[in-house]
């Protein structure tokens, strides 16, 4: 096994079909212009040689096991074969890929949970070809989770966080419909929320003693209760209750004043009520270089924050940028990890 220092990441390869393994395929092919750290992916090795010739890629691929891939990385670009096959189609999502795709899940996740691998990178899926074929989590997240339990024997509660270079965004709620948020928001919820986004700052961002900006829910989180009284009844405990815990919160913040530059400047993250409440400041503050990454699972997973892009698979056209700031984020967190354990 590798040394702690020295894991690679385990990238599951996503949708066959999407532009998983385009990002993946150009993120190793321009490795010494943006210093990605060493990583594996776990794909059919078939499927990966055509796509990289579909894009006219010189990449070397080299069939491996994780326990020898990270020597490898120089010279090659790692994968550990997959057991299923996948069909060869660029855009055409496929149901008889369903099995590769959950199984290069599975395999990443078992690889960080025993130790041969620092990080789990996911690159996209689509979720309606795998619930066609009877996937039956609402999504990614949620079966990270179901993962990380049936390996641990104990239930976790992941929160999604969208981070930039100018932003981390959380949402407390996440993809339900909007009129549905004030049923679901709760004051437990909101606390239970920035507990696991506090620790995982401090354990994996290294950022000693967080600060949590918490959004307000209505329009100028409430005016006092004029616009509603969720922020003053729900949103505000929830920031009482965090700082009698000893976290660094502050809020019912107005959401309208809270993402201009020096406000920035004023916290670690800013949780959010709902999804687009977060999602919307993230993506226009780090559209091409941002990164979903799961807080609150017993391993490190990040996520490029775009999805397959069914369209532009096999063209040349995707941009990898959000991948590697993926697999950078995941190195980053591994190594703060690996100090706080030690420390």
């Amino acid at each position: 096994m590798n040394a702690p220092s020295t894991l690679p990441l385990a990238v599951s390869v996503g949708d066959p079909a999407g532009i998983g393994p385009d990002v993946i395929l150009k993120s190793w092919s321009t490795r010494d212009a943006t210093g990605v750290p060493p990583f594996y992916v776990i794909a059919d090795p078939e499927q990966l040689r055509a796509r990289a010739d579909a894009m006219k890629l010189d990449v070397s691929l080299r069939p491996c096991e994780a326990d020898n891939a990270a020597g490898l990385f120089r010279d090659a670009l790692p994968v550990v074969p997959l057991e299923a096959k996948f069909t060869a189609a660029i855009g055409a999502p496929d149901t008889a890929n369903a099995t590769g795709i959950i199984e290069s899940i599975d395999r990443a996740v078992g690889d960080a949970m025993a130790g041969r691998a620092g990080a789990v990178v996911t690159a996209p899926i689509a979720k309606k070809p795998l619930y066609e074929a009877g996937f039956r989590y609402p999504g990614h997240t949620e079966y990270l989770a179901a993962l990380a339990e049936e390996h641990t024997g104990q239930a976790v509660r992941p929160v999604m966080m969208l981070a930039g270079p100018k932003l981390r965004a959380v949402p407390v709620t996440i993809h339900i419909p909007l009129r549905d948020v004030f049923d679901a928001l709760t004051t437990g919820l909101i606390v239970e929320t920035c507990r696991i986004v506090h620790d995982d700052l401090a354990r994996r961002f290294g950022i000693a003693r967080p600060r949590l900006a918490v959004a307000g829910l209505n329009p100028h989180a409430g005016e006092g209760g004029a616009l509603g009284h969720e922020d003053d009844d729900v949103v505000l405990p929830a920031v009482e209750q965090l700082c009698a815990f000893g976290i660094d919160a502050r809020g019912p913040l107005p959401a309208d004043t809270m993402f201009h530059d020096r406000a920035r400047a004023g916290y670690d993250a800013a949780i959010c009520m709902y999804h687009d409440q977060a999602l919307i400041p993230a993506k226009a503050l780090g559209f091409d270089d941002s990164v979903n990454v799961t807080l609150g699972l017993p391993f490190i997973r990040t996520s490029p924050d775009h999805g397959t892009a069914f369209d532009l698979a096999g063209t040349g056209k995707a941009l990898p940028d959000s991948f590697i700031a993926a697999l950078k984020m995941a190195a980053g967190m591994a190594a703060h990890s690996r100090r706080a354990k030690a420390a």
